[in-house]
């Protein structure tokens, strides 16, 4: 029904910007096809499409339709509107209130001309409404950005028991404590965080957010509030909640909103109380392919090379945090299919795989990354992937494993592509049965993507400075994000991946041999057409996808 309304409305506007010559009939046509197709509203087609600029647009559309316009990317949401309107009705309606003044409640509506849901909104707020039409939608956007439960949990935990007398099972869910674990789970997955974070102060305790790398603080709680909150979470991670200094690990699974989410769990002693940490794990995002991630199409052929390998070993390098497991899955994903037995030992299994056969790090059991990898020796396997080389006896055996007929693709903390190599040799592994045994070597970093709503290209002094520097080429203007409702200011929304492919040729078989440094090895690389994770970072500048400044920032080498 909200999507017939709405196009009501943009067959009404079509017709005004025909009649007024500022488009063709042609040109209306096109669009309305795209914008059915797409469910993308007229007004933002016409402006993709460049058949109309934002300015006209806004004034034939205010002059149509009788309502003002509004870009909702900079308008700063008030907090006391955002109480007058439900989440759910707002989500429902599509509808988000902006402000409140002189007892009126300003809103941004997808179909201004709703009456009936202006009227709903009249008599929710008991104020008069004056609707207003996103000049380029993202209502839904500014409802994801706007309504944050853990904004009320303080306030309302304020006011609760926290220490409960023990319940009955149907009022478990509606103790506080239970709420506010839920709610700050929720906000995570909605936030898209990678991490939460639960940090004890002297007064009080703070959840934090990691998303797109850098951590955000989300709210701060009372510090009577800590040893429930840990308490909530061990008992669903099954872990002893009677244990405070030694430090524990644990998983839970949630759905929430319809998604099925996996969280680890790790606590630790720290010097105000025990923290927390939760890794979260969205299992109903789709894993992405191998030229989604952020190849330059020179490293995905060389990469792609690698994978077509009978045998051997493939690193891939990088911090923790960096995508290796990402890449790891999307490089299964192709392989996956091919009539070979694929193999995995991990710790953890993140995602299961249709078609391979995955192992779990089980050390109680007995079960470690060496001890696994020997028994896949045991079942015929053509590809294994070693979740992790952490000792000189994983090493070995995984070495072994590429030496023998198997593609081995494992992960290794190194500082560059290069660097992986010397790590193996530096674990005790000769470097005879290193320059054999490994086919490529890729490393990697994340860096955050400029904000689509809000970048525009400008001329940057210090960009440009750090542009000369790293490429020596001189490049003036670059994009940067301005900082919008969407990105939450920071001028930053989602992250993509810089690589290098580092393919092990003859020369570089011979420099592992005599014992060559990282440094001589990267240099020869280079030098047989690998491209740097900073040089493939300053492409992505280049192209309008990330800043100098962050690739700087998040490519960092010890060299």
């Amino acid at each position: 029904m909200a999507r017939q309304a709405t196009l009501g409305v943009d067959e009404k506007l079509g017709q005004a910007l025909v009649d007024g010559a500022f488009i063709s009939p042609e040109q209306l046509e096109e669009a309305l096809k795209e914008a059915r197709e797409s469910g993308k509203r007229l007004s933002q087609v016409l402006i993709e499409k460049n058949f109309l600029s934002p300015e006209t647009l806004a004034t034939v559309l205010s002059f149509q339709i009788g309502v003002p316009v509004i870009d909702l990317k900079q308008f700063r949401v008030q907090p006391e509107a955002l109480e007058l309107v439900p989440e759910e009705f707002a989500r429902e309606k599509g509808v988000i209130p902006l402000s409140v003044e002189d007892g009126t409640l300003q809103v941004a509506m997808e179909d201004p001309q709703d009456l009936e849901t202006i009227d709903s909104l009249a008599a929710l707020s008991k104020l008069k409404i004056r609707p207003c039409l996103p000049l380029h939608g993202g209502v839904k956007e500014l409802i994801d950005a706007s309504y944050k439960a853990t904004s009320r949990l303080a306030q309302e935990l304020r006011t609760a028991p926290l220490r409960a007398p023990l319940l009955e099972a149907a009022e478990v869910a509606r103790a506080p404590v239970v709420q506010a674990v839920d709610t700050i789970l929720q906000e995570a997955v909605k936030e898209r965080a990678s991490d939460v974070h639960i940090v004890p102060r002297k007064d009080q305790v703070d959840i934090l957010y990691r998303i797109d790398g850098v951590l955000h603080p989300a709210v701060s709680l009372p510090k009577e509030i800590h040893e429930p909150l840990l308490s909530r979470i061990k008992v669903l991670a099954s872990m002893d909640i009677a244990e405070r200094r030694r430090p524990q690990d644990g998983q839970l699974s949630l759905s929430i909103d319809g998604r099925d989410v996996d969280f680890r769990v790790a606590t630790a002693e720290s010097q105000q109380g025990e923290m927390m940490v939760l890794r979260v794990l969205d299992k109903s995002v789709s894993l992405l392919g191998l030229d989604e991630l952020g190849f330059q199409p020179s490293a995905l052929e060389r990469y792609q090379e690698l994978l077509r390998l009978p045998f051997g070993m493939i690193l891939v390098s990088g911090p923790t945090g960096s995508g290796k497991t990402t890449t790891l899955y999307a490089s299964l994903g192709q392989l996956v299919g091919t009539g070979r037995n694929i193999m995995t030992i991990e710790d953890p299994v993140e995602y299961h795989f249709e078609g391979i056969n995955q192992i779990q790090v089980n050390r109680q059991a007995g079960i470690t990354f060496p001890v696994g990898l020997r028994a896949i020796m045991r079942l015929d396997p053509d590809i294994i992937l070693v979740g992790e080389i952490r000792d000189a006896e994983t090493a070995n055996t995984a070495v072994q494993a590429a030496l023998t007929g198997h593609l081995v693709l494992t992960t290794i903390h190194a500082n560059n592509a290069a660097g992986a190599i010397i790590r193996l040799v530096e674990m005790g592994i000769e470097p005879y049965l290193v320059s054999s045994a490994v086919a490529g070597s890729v490393a990697q970093r994340l860096v955050r993507r400029i904000c689509p709503h809000c970048r525009v290209r400008q001329r940057s002094a210090a960009e440009a400075a750090i542009y000369r520097r790293e490429t020596g080429e001189t490049h003036q203007e670059f994009f940067i994000g301005r900082g919008c409702n969407f990105c939450s200011y920071t001028g930053f929304l989602g992250r993509i991946g810089v690589f290098e492919v580092l393919l092990v040729s003859d020369q570089i078989r011979a420099l592992i041999n005599e014992r060559a440094t990282a440094a001589q090895i990267n240099e020869e690389a280079q030098k047989e057409g690998m491209i740097s994770m900073r040089q493939d970072g300053m492409l992505k500048a280049r192209e309008g996808l990330t800043t100098p400044s962050e690739v700087m920032r998040s490519v960092f080498t010890i060299e």
